[in-house]
């Protein structure tokens, strides 16, 4: 498309879960619902059309053993984009990915600085590493760097124990999330197991990741304080192979983690009925490959939400959760058109028929 085209999506716009309209237009990279006046280079697009998908745990910039190259951070961009992902919480990375934000043919990032961990508590070469004691500077610090958002380690295997176990005391947690809050920042943490949940949450943590040791007693205290969880379900489904591969070192992790694993869905679904925010994220970048936002939406479906619910945490409800437009009156034409309708079967995702970024068709 050249500058001066204008951009026809025409069949189903769902511009919210009850807002479906025949047609939008872009003009200057911008959305309109009023035909533009005298436009002669038109290019219409049918299907059904959403905003740019959103996946709300997701590492740019990062592999399995640490900080990528600027090419590889490029690819993991890409993949996501051509997936639908168009907007990304980055849930934290070592590396510096800003030269992104010039370039409009790759998503748009929200990031959450480069994560925080206890000295030897965490993935080699992933986050900060320090003592409880210089919790609340190092916070800061990501607060200043990130977009809003700064996340914790807030469980990991405690090698002495030979289990989960938390990472930090609780008056240290309380004192880093109040100065994140000072700074106008939002804190999120990694958490699989039970232990550390209720000391993070009054605390004030806003979001926690994973969530899987979220129990029927912790449940009515997440809902109470309003707190979000990203399931990240596509990653747990990896937690049998992760216990098989410590069974010998480390018994009891290996068993709790199958444990964790085999109530999953009860876990997310348990929250859901609660009225805890449940939005998508796939943890991609660390282990995991890029581009599974659709498989996450299916994984949420198969957990006992309901499809518009599980469509909406990576639409609609995820973006202004994260404080950004999605298909309103003038706000950037990012968005995502299918050949069928996504509220009757999210499967529909997979498979895109154009990707819209800044009102270019890109993919």
């Amino acid at each position: 498309m050249s500058d001066g085209a204008v951009l026809h999506v025409k069949g189903r716009v769902l511009a919210g879960p009850d807002d479906v309209r025949d047609e939008l237009w872009v003009v200057g990279g911008r959305i309109s619902y009023d035909r533009p006046a005298g436009a002669r280079d038109v290019r219409t697009v049918t299907g059904w059309a959403l905003p740019g998908l959103v996946d709300a745990h997701c590492h740019v910039g990062l592999d399995a053993h640490g900080p990528v190259d600027a090419e590889t951070a490029e690819k993991q961009a890409l993949t996501d984009r051509d997936t639908g992902t168009l907007l990304i919480r980055d849930a934290g990375s070592p590396s510096d990915t800003r030269w992104i934000d010039d370039r409009a043919d790759l998503p748009k990032i929200i990031r959450a600085g480069r994560h925080i961990a206890r000295t030897r508590r965490y993935i080699r070469n992933y986050a900060w590493e320090i003592e409880p004691d210089d919790l609340v500077a190092y916070v800061a610090q990501e607060a200043r760097r990130g977009d809003g958002w700064v996340k914790l380690v807030g469980d990991w295997i405690d090698r002495d124990l030979g289990d989960l176990a938390p990472c930090w005391p609780r008056e240290a947690v309380t004192a880093a999330i109040a100065e994140a809050h000072r700074l106008g920042a939002r804190v999120t943490a990694h958490c699989f197991a039970e232990s550390s949940l209720r000391d993070l949450v009054e605390a004030g943590i806003d979001c926690v990741e994973h969530a899987t040791g979220l129990s029927e007693d912790l449940i009515p205290l997440f809902a109470e304080r309003g707190v979000a969880i990203v399931p990240t379900l596509v990653n747990i489904a990896t937690f049998p192979k992760l216990a098989e591969g410590g069974e010998t070192k480390f018994p009891r992790w290996s068993a709790h983690m199958r444990r964790l694993h085999e109530r999953r869905y009860d876990t997310v679904r348990g929250a859901y009925d609660a009225g805890i925010p449940v939005y998508v994220g796939t943890d991609a970048g660390g282990s995991l490959a890029h581009g599974l936002v659709a498989e996450e939406v299916a994984e949420l479906v198969a957990a006992g939400i309901p499809p518009l619910a599980a469509l909406s945490a990576t639409t609609w409800g995820a973006r202004a959760w994260l404080g950004r437009p999605g298909l309103e009156e003038g706000a950037p034409a990012d968005l995502v058109v299918y050949e069928a309708d996504p509220r009757a079967d999210v499967r529909v995702l997979a498979a895109p028929r154009r990707v819209v970024l800044n009102g270019r068709v890109v993919g």
